[in-house]
């Protein structure tokens, strides 16, 4: 009788204790969510600021305000990645602030860690191919021949994951140009008028090449 009364007991004692744990252990995790929460939606607001910040600077008539409020926008994208650094919005949006500031390799470096595992995996096939035309943009922008390869490489996936993509085309077209590549760069201007019967820079680059029908 002794024992099944210690063997009651015993199983009341672990009956409480899983009780108290399955209640316990919710609990905690939920706390972990919710901090992970507020770090993600101030995040959040760090970029839509930034992102607020970068429109303005583009539209400023004024050099100075626009590097200003182009290194409002830097702060803004470096105070979002403090809370996620693997967000790649906001190593992009760093990157673009930082190329309107002038600082082009900078801006480069930026780009590379949003487009490097693990930043690379929240962005969508489209925001990849953006990235990517950026990226051959500041590689050309930096040193034409020396980059020139890097940048058609970044505009080939571009396009891959980009089709109806018309300034990549067009970039495409004007670094197969650098590269001695006419019959190439033609293909790739006239695959931008087809997407966009009215693009003035394929057009003139056909022109230039003595190619436009």
């Amino acid at each position: 009788m002794g024992t099944d009364v210690l063997l009651q007991l015993a199983i009341l004692i672990l009956t409480l204790a899983l009780f108290f744990a399955m209640h316990k252990f919710p609990k905690q995790a939920l706390t972990k969510l919710r901090s992970r929460g507020r770090a993600s939606a101030q995040a959040h607001r760090h970029f839509f600021q930034g992102a607020q910040l970068l429109a303005r600077a583009r539209s400023a008539r004024n050099r100075t305000t626009a590097i200003g409020l182009a290194k409002d926008a830097a702060a803004q994208a470096d105070r979002a990645l403090s809370l996620d650094p693997k967000d790649a919005a906001a190593h992009i949006l760093k990157a673009l602030a930082l190329d309107l500031m002038g600082h082009k390799l900078a801006a480069l470096r930026s780009l590379d860690t949003a487009l490097s595992p693990p930043a690379v995996k929240s962005l969508s096939e489209r925001e990849i191919g953006d990235a990517m035309f950026k990226r051959a943009e500041l590689h050309v922008a930096v040193n034409r021949r020396r980059r020139v390869d890097s940048a058609v490489a970044d505009l080939l996936e571009a396009v891959r994951l980009s089709p109806d993509h018309v300034k990549a085309y067009c970039l495409l077209g004007q670094c197969y140009e650098m590269k001695g590549m006419q019959e190439e760069a033609r293909t790739a201007f006239e695959t931008a008028i087809k997407l966009e019967p009215g693009s003035i820079p394929a057009r003139e680059a056909l022109n230039r090449l003595g190619l436009a029908s």
